[in-house]
């Protein structure tokens, strides 16, 4: 990091203009795909105000230019952190979790599935619990979970959450893949090793040039994600997606999202499920 540093003191929260928020946004959409819309301008603002006075930097249109001028700096881990959603929960949207457990009944070993915005970790363990319950405790299989935001993913590999975050989890299944957490750390709960040894965590940005695995997946989740691209990203994601999936293999999408009308590599299997075409 080569920012210069100021005696000057910021104010609680530096101005950003509409040309800041247009670059801002132009950048993050260059980067990640991410379209940042104009409802989310106070949004940004209070998260280029705190990047920005957190390095010292004397104004939000300087710390924009540094990060233009920069694109290998760490600091864009930061500012994309800045702008990712971590909303996630386990088993969310349980019909899923029942057709993943039907689905890998009929697959071959070793069953992979992909994760590809895991967040902190609850979707990946959700997934891995299912094929664990599904396929047996010495089964072949594994999930690959990365997301964009690498904060979320190292949260993610710690596999430590509340009480509240898990009440999705049935007591039987908490029991058997958690561990409780004794004195200061009463309430809390983490995996245990014969579950996270299935999952492996890695920061994948899904535009980036080449994905770092060359895996077929029998099944691919990506859920809530594409809403934050336009439909030519979305199109050009689906159509990478395809020839990662083994043959029948099912790509999974959130609730609000359809793909039936942007690709010809999927037909609609079920509610928010699709099958890959060949």
């Amino acid at each position: 990091m080569s920012f210069p540093q100021y005696r000057y003191l910021a104010p609680e929260q530096l101005e950003a203009t509409p040309h800041d928020f247009e670059k801002a946004a132009r950048l993050l959409r260059t980067r990640t795909g991410i379209v940042l819309g104009d409802h989310k301008r106070e949004m940004a603002a209070r998260a280029l105000s705190t990047r920005a006075r957190k390095l010292s930097v004397a104004s939000i249109a300087e710390y924009l230019t540094f990060l233009e001028h920069h694109p290998k700096d760490d600091e864009w881990h930061e500012f994309i952190n800045a702008f990712t959603i971590n909303h996630t929960a386990f088993f969310r949207e349980q019909h899923h979790f029942k057709m993943l457990a039907e689905f890998v009944r009929t697959r071959k070993a070793p069953v992979s599935v992909w994760t590809c915005a895991a967040s902190t970790g609850e979707e990946a363990y959700s997934i891995a619990i299912t094929l664990r319950e599904t396929l047996g405790p010495t089964a072949a299989a594994t999930v690959w979970a990365t997301d964009i935001d690498t904060q979320a993913i190292s949260r993610a590999q710690r596999g430590i959450y509340t009480g509240e975050r898990v009440e999705p989890v049935p007591e039987h299944l908490l029991h058997k893949y958690f561990l409780r957490g004794k004195g200061g750390k009463s309430g809390m709960v983490r995996v245990k090793p014969s579950l996270s040894e299935m999952v492996r965590f890695e920061p994948l940005n899904l535009l980036d040039p080449v994905w770092p695995t060359d895996q077929k997946f029998d099944a691919i989740f990506c859920r809530n994600t594409m809403i934050y691209f336009d439909k030519t990203t979305q199109t050009r994601i689906l159509t990478r997606f395809a020839p990662m999936l083994k043959d029948g293999g099912l790509l999974f999408a959130g609730h609000s999202e359809n793909f039936t009308y942007l690709t010809d590599a999927f037909r609609l299997r079920g509610q928010t499920v699709y099958t890959v075409v060949r």
